[in-house]
């Protein structure tokens, strides 16, 4: 199973399936030896919207894409299922759903990682005399011992998109959840745990450490499920899952799903998955995913002691004794801003956005701000409203375009700059991933404001190869990361063209954009 395994041994032939279920879409590519792409398939991902602030995912309706995307991938492919020798599957983290654990019947719709309805309960937990208590303690004891593990905990606090919260908030809500939870019958799952559920019959219930690390019930220093975070959450442990490898034989699908039991082998986070596909194997590599959102994750070795406020430690992988940690943080609204853009019909096609905002030396002083779900690090204000600043009678589509991704850019920068000052470790290297890092003046421009090469891949879609690359691991489909490392192809390195001072001004003024922009909608 390891990637330790003898090279000299004859390795499988056949194929590996990486799927990535994301926030947006449910993808699946079929790779080969070489890491060729030779089938793909995908489906929308619908979102439901019980009321404002509420993000729901049908699971009936996602099992039935899940297994959709799968048999016409393999289909795409030409091949049979019987090739298939290991499946690996990447998912959008801290998304959730809780079911019976003798009939497998889920309570309720998947809880997006994109839901709201757990911000009271974030609002005062983080306020209450237990949260300072633990925060005074910590701090008293990492005054005398310096262990980071302390500082981590003085500074801990919940938010809206951990699992955590949001769960409370089921278990406060739903009487037959607490009912289950007496009778020690509810199971927790994120989208990975559910998955294989589902595609074992019931008969594998896992997650795996990248998963669990993003659900702010975690102890990422102790390597296992925290017992006061729990306790601060009212959440009982029976409820969460064994926590296995991230590459590691968690079960076979049940033969009457494909005809045949594949292997299920690997289960990563969708931001860990993208950083394994991109090779971000040592410390100080760096991984740019602008999709839905943006997420900036750096690797920071086998220990995740880092002094930081902005960035969240999270495990990257645990493949056998290799534990790789990471630092992340994000911006909420990345992909969202250009798609709301074509919504309102500013454009027709995403890719006509790069020519729009290159027709222009400016933006001619408008200024928008990405805040559809508040702002993340580093301002951290969740009542932050989306707004355009600086508009004129003479502003055209194209202008309000560049504004948009000029905000994007920025806030690049503003995440960057933030792991600079936190995480003091020096950058290696800078790849970027993700459906917006298709966009030149993006990628150029972030280039120039943080002076660094961004290494942009020849396949996009990282997740879907991390989660293949982890499966191939297990499997001894590859032998180890420096055979993946050579079968990484890299399309294009943008290098910088222009100074951080040619953006100084501009950048000034959208901070000044977003500043107006905080605190808009009253507190709850």
């Amino acid at each position: 199973m390891s990637e330790l395994r003898n090279g000299l041994e004859p390795k499988p032939v056949g194929f590996v399936l990486g799927l990535d279920v994301g926030s947006s879409v449910i993808r699946c590519h079929v790779y080969d030896r070489t890491a060729r792409v030779c089938g793909s398939s995908a489906q929308k991902v619908e979102n439901i919207y019980p009321q404002a602030g509420w993000v729901e995912i049908d699971p009936d309706v996602l099992w039935t894409q899940f297994v959709t995307v799968i048999k016409d991938a393999v289909k795409a492919a030409g091949i049979q299922m019987s090739q298939v020798i290991g499946l690996g599957i990447s998912t959008q983290r801290a998304t959730f759903i809780t079911w019976n654990r003798k009939t497998g019947k889920h309570f309720h719709n998947f809880i997006s990682w994109q839901d709201q309805r757990g911000i009271e309960l974030v609002k005062s937990c983080n306020n209450s005399l237990m949260m300072k208590l633990f925060h005074s303690s910590c701090r008293l004891v990492y005054f005398f011992t310096r262990s980071k593990r302390f500082l981590f905990g003085s500074r801990f606090t919940f938010t809206t998109q951990q699992a955590s919260l949001r769960l409370a908030w089921i278990l406060q809500n739903m009487p037959e959840v607490q009912k289950a939870v007496e009778e020690e019958n509810c199971c927790f799952g994120t989208v990975d745990t559910w998955l294989l559920h589902k595609l074992t019959k019931g008969s594998a219930y896992a997650t795996d450490f990248s998963n669990a690390s993003a659900t702010g019930l975690f102890d990422t220093y102790k390597m296992c499920w925290s017992g006061f975070l729990t306790f601060l959450a009212s959440i009982p442990l029976s409820v969460l899952p064994p926590i296995k490898d991230t590459s590691h034989h968690f079960g076979s699908v049940d033969e009457e799903i494909f005809g045949v039991p594949i292997p299920v082998v690997a289960l990563v986070g969708d931001q860990q998955s993208a950083m394994f596909g991109e090779c971000c194997f040592q410390p100080g590599d760096v991984k740019l995913t602008m999709g839905t959102g943006t997420f900036l994750d750096i690797n920071i070795g086998s220990c995740a002691s880092f002094n930081s406020s902005g960035f969240y430690p999270l495990i990257g992988w645990k493949i056998g004794q290799e534990v790789v940690c990471l630092a992340e943080s994000n911006a909420g609204d990345t992909g969202t801003a250009i798609q709301w853009a074509q919504q309102l019909d500013l454009f027709t096609d995403a890719s006509e956005t790069e020519k729009m905002a290159a027709s222009l030396e400016d933006s001619e002083g408008v200024y928008f701000v990405p805040s559809f779900s508040g702002l993340q690090a580093p301002l951290n204000d969740p009542c932050t409203c989306a707004s355009f600043m600086g508009l004129k009678p003479s502003t055209s589509k194209a202008h309000l375009v560049r504004a948009i991704l000029e905000s994007i850019a920025f806030r690049n920068k503003q995440l960057y700059e933030t792991m600079q000052k936190e995480i003091h470790i020096p950058v290696t290297k800078v790849r970027a991933d993700g459906g917006v890092c298709r966009n030149d003046f993006v990628m150029q421009m972030t280039s120039d404001l943080i002076n660094k090469n961004i290494d942009r891949p020849v396949h996009f879609d990282m997740s879907c190869l991390g989660a293949a690359s982890l499966a191939g691991l297990a499997v001894g489909f590859w032998k180890d990361k420096e055979e993946l490392k050579k079968l990484r192809q890299s399309e294009i390195v943008f290098k910088p063209q222009k100074t951080w001072e040619d953006y100084k001004v501009n950048m000034e003024n959208w901070v000044k954009a977003v500043k107006r922009s905080m605190n808009w909608y009253s507190k709850v």
